[in-house]
């Protein structure tokens, strides 16, 4: 708000917005296993049979998974016949999708190369990137060469999701693999957050008199004193192997009202 003559005028800046999150995809796969029409297929829906095979290119789409804004990069790489030059994604990508035909063995038996190079990477950077094997070509079932159960083993194997689409057919499925990868990468910050010890807060209320309270010994218990005063203290939750409920009773001949009972967690210091 800005004021001209004592009188409050409304700025028509706009507030700086803040940048969407960003998840980079990489698709990778031998050539003609459709990489190019699965990107072209999420981005606007549409089905494009032929394309470049040598053409490289990065794409861009603000998404909204989960209700979570998120803007999605695509790069749909040209590798000719396996993998080759890898660090151009590799150093980039925060996921991948590795793709085959479900009719062409051959493209299947290519995604274990691909497999087995990110997964040399990731040992190498100490970096777990989510990985996707992507069966494509569903609509050629009548062709089939890859069953099923093969690719859900080879996923199995290098520890990845596994999903079978068509490119041609059904937008939602191809939605629901790249919304997938966004999904993972989330779970994968999430894992790698630090863990913030926990505390607990206990007040204790403030009698009329402060009158000092003698714990007896004849519970095994070492002597100690302690001030009801008013305060706040915090005080860091033990490990459960530590964690043990003992409970104190006054003597009756410190009170000739019924004894309280005070229940205290061992481990916890006395304030």
């Amino acid at each position: 708000m800005s004021s001209m003559f004592g009188k409050p005028r409304t700025s028509t800046e706009r507030p700086p917005q803040n940048p969407l999150p960003e998840c980079n995809v990489a698709i990778l796969g031998c050539r003609g296993a459709g990489k190019s029409a699965l990107t072209v297929k999420f981005l606007t829906k549409r089905f494009i049979s032929e394309y470049d095979p040598n053409l490289e290119d990065t794409y861009s789409s603000e998404e909204l998974v989960d209700q979570q804004p998120v803007l999605l990069k695509v790069m749909d790489t040209a590798d000719q016949d396996g993998p080759g030059n890898c660090e151009r994604y590799l150093c980039w990508a925060s996921a991948f999708l590795v793709v085959y035909s479900i009719d062409n063995r051959k493209s299947f038996e290519g995604c274990q190369r691909y497999l087995e190079v990110l997964t040399l990477h990731a040992q190498g950077c100490q970096r777990r990137c989510p990985v996707l094997l992507l069966g494509n070509k569903l609509d050629m079932e009548q062709y089939r060469q890859v069953p099923s159960a093969e690719g859900m083993s080879l996923a199995s194997r290098f520890g990845c999701l596994f999903h079978e689409v068509s490119a041609c057919q059904d937008f939602s499925r191809v939605q629901h693999v790249f919304h997938e990868a966004v999904r993972e990468v989330r779970r994968q910050a999430e894992w790698n957050l630090p863990v913030r010890p926990l505390f607990i807060s206990e007040e204790r209320p403030c009698p009329p008199v402060a009158t000092p309270v003698v714990l007896p010994t004849h519970h095994s218990l070492a002597t100690c004193t302690f001030n009801t005063l008013s305060t706040v203290n915090y005080k860091e939750i033990p490990s459960v192997a530590q964690a043990k409920l003992v409970t104190v009773k006054s003597s009756r001949a410190q009170s000739k009202r019924k004894a309280p009972t005070l229940t205290l967690l061992k481990g916890f210091k006395i304030f």
